[in-house]
C-alpha cells in the first residue's frame, strides 16, 4: 500500500473507532437526563445536567496533562483504555447508583481529555498541509454516523412511550455498553505511517511508543521529560495571540455542543403538545442532527472544494444555520423544557409547536455544528502541526470547560437565555476565527512571492 493509502486508512479506522464508541455514548448522553427522570429508587438522586458538567469541568482541567500521557504510552493505548471508561460510564445507568454514577463521571472527564488529545495527535500525523482538510471531513462524517444507529432504536422502541421502565432502560445501556467495548480494539488495527522523505520532522517526536519501534527502550527519566515539556508547551501555545483568538469559537463549539447533544433531546421528550411521541423524537432528532453533521462532513471535508476560499465562508455558513436554527426553537418550544418535570412542560411556545419544525432544526443544529468542528480542527492542525498533541489539548481545554457551563447552568436557565447566550458567543467566535484564518491567507500569499 503507497504511504498515502496507509495513512487515509489510518484516518477511517480512526473514524470508524470514534463511530462505534460515540454510537453508544452519544445516545447514552442524548437520553440520560430522560432516563434519569423516569428511574424510580430512593438509592439514586443524579442529575444528567450535573454528570455532564462534571465530566466537562474534569475534562477541561485534564486536558492540560493528557499530552503527557499521550507522550508516555503513546496515542493508540491511550484511544483503548480511555475508551474502556467510556463503556464504564454507559454501564453504570445498567443499575444506576449516584456515588458510582457520579465517580465514573469524575474518571470520564479524564479519560476524555486523553481520547480527543490523541485524535488531534494522530490525525496530524496521518494528514499533510493539503490534506488536513480532507482528513478532518472524513474523520468528522464517520464519526457522526454514530447519530444515527443509537437514535434510530430510540426512536423505534421509545415510540408512543410517556415512561421509560427499568427493562426498557437496561436493554438499552447494556447494548451500547458492547457496542462500546467493541469499538474500543478498532484502534489496534491502526499502522504507523511512513516517515517522511524530509531528514527531519518535528512531528516526528510525537510518534508514539506503541506505534514507533518496539524494540526501542526509553529510559524514566526521558519519559519523564517528555510528559514536563508536553505539559509546558500546552501552556505556552495558550499564550499565543492565534490560541487566545480561537479560544472564543473553541468555547462556541463547546456552549452549541451542550445543547444539541443533552438540552435540545430533553426540550423535545418535555414537549406535551408533540403528545405520546415526545420521548421517540429524541431518537429522531439525533438522527437528523447526525444528518447534518454528516452533509457538513462530506461536503466541507470529503470533497475540500473550499479550500481555495479558505476557511471563513464554511464558519460563516455555520453560524448563519445555527443563528436560523435558534430563532425556530425559540418559537417553536416552550421555555421551561430543558428544566421542566417529568410530565412535562404546560407552558405554550410562541407558535403552534410543529414537530416538522423542531426536526427541521434538529438538521440545522447539526449542520452548523459540522461547519465549525472541521474548520478548527482544521486551522489547529494546520497552524500547529509541529505541537498537535499540545495544539488539541488546548482546543478541548477550552471547548470543554465552556461545555460544562452550559450543563451547569442548563439546570436552571430556561430555554430563551440560553439561545442568547450562544448567539452572542458565536458571532463574536465568528469574527475572531476571521481575524486568524486572515492571518493564514495572508502568510501563504507572502510566501507564494517569496518564492517566485
Amino acid at each position: 500500500m503507497s504511504p498515502e493509502g496507509k495513512t487515509l486508512l489510518n484516518i477511517i479506522i480512526l473514524g470508524l473507532g470514534f463511530m462505534v464508541i460515540f454510537t453508544a455514548f452519544g445516545t447514552c448522553g442524548n437520553i440520560e437526563q430522560t432516563v434519569i427522570k423516569s428511574f424510580n429508587s430512593t438509592e439514586f438522586h443524579g442529575s444528567g445536567y450535573t454528570s455532564m458538567a462534571i465530566i466537562y469541568a474534569v475534562f477541561s482541567a485534564s486536558n492540560l496533562i493528557a499530552p503527557s500521557v499521550i507522550a508516555v504510552i503513546g496515542p493508540q493505548l491511550s484511544l483503548f483504555f480511555s475508551g474502556l471508561v467510556y463503556s464504564g460510564y454507559i454501564a453504570v445507568f445498567i443499575h444506576p447508583y449516584t456515588s458510582s454514577f457520579y465517580t465514573l463521571s469524575v474518571l470520564l472527564g479524564i479519560a476524555a481529555a486523553v481520547l480527543w488529545t490523541a485524535q488531534g495527535n494522530l490525525l496530524t500525523i496521518n494528514s499533510k498541509d493539503s490534506t488536513i482538510g480532507r482528513n478532518s471531513g472524513i474523520f468528522w462524517a464517520l464519526m457522526q454516523f454514530s447519530l444515527f444507529f443509537g437514535n434510530l432504536y430510540i426512536f423505534f422502541a421509545w415510540r408512543g412511550k410517556s415512561h421509560i421502565t427499568d427493562k426498557d432502560r437496561q436493554t438499552v445501556f447494556i447494548t451500547l455498553t458492547v457496542i462500546s467495548l467493541v469499538g474500543n480494539f478498532l484502534f489496534f488495527l491502526i499502522q504507523r505511517p511512513d516517515p517522511e522523505p524530509a531528514p527531519s520532522d518535528a512531528s516526528e517526536s510525537l510518534l508514539p511508543a506503541d506505534i514507533s519501534d518496539s524494540n526501542s527502550v526509553v529510559p524514566s527519566q526521558s519519559l519523564c521529560s517528555q510528559a514536563f515539556e508536553a505539559f509546558k508547551k500546552s501552556i505556552q501555545l495558550a499564550m499565543t495571540k492565534e490560541m487566545l483568538l480561537l479560544s472564543i469559537p473553541f468555547a462556541y463549539s463547546g456552549l452549541e455542543l451542550t445543547f444539541y447533544s443533552g438540552v435540545y433531546g430533553t426540550c423535545l421528550g418535555a414537549m406535551t403538545q408533540f403528545g405520546d411521541d415526545a420521548k421517540g423524537l429524541i431518537g429522531l432528532s439525533g438522527i437528523l442532527i447526525g444528518v447534518g453533521e454528516i452533509l457538513g462532513g462530506g461536503v466541507f471535508g470529503i470533497l475540500d472544494k473550499c479550500n481555495r476560499f479558505g476557511r471563513n465562508p464554511v464558519v460563516f455558513l455555520g453560524l448563519f444555520t445555527h443563528i436560523v436554527a435558534f430563532y425556530l426553537i425559540f418559537l417553536n418550544i416552550a421555555s421551561d423544557a430543558p428544566v421542566a418535570p417529568e410530565e412535562g412542560t404546560q407552558m405554550q411556545a410562541f407558535i403552534q409547536p410543529s414537530v416538522t419544525v423542531a426536526l427541521i432544526c434538529s438538521f440545522l443544529l447539526g449542520l452548523g455544528d459540522s461547519c465549525f468542528n472541521t474548520q478548527l480542527i482544521s486551522i489547529v492542525g494546520f497552524l500547529f502541526r509541529e505541537d498537535s498533541a499540545s495544539a488539541f489539548a488546548v482546543f478541548k481545554f477550552v471547548q470543554s470547560i465552556t461545555a460544562a457551563v452550559a450543563f451547569f447552568y442548563s439546570n436552571y436557565f430556561l430555554l430563551h437565555w440560553q439561545l442568547l447566550i450562544m448567539v452572542l458567543t458565536g458571532f463574536l467566535g465568528t469574527i475572531t476565527f476571521f481575524v486568524v484564518e486572515w492571518g493564514v491567507i495572508s502568510s501563504r500569499r507572502d510566501s507564494d512571492y517569496d518564492s517566485i
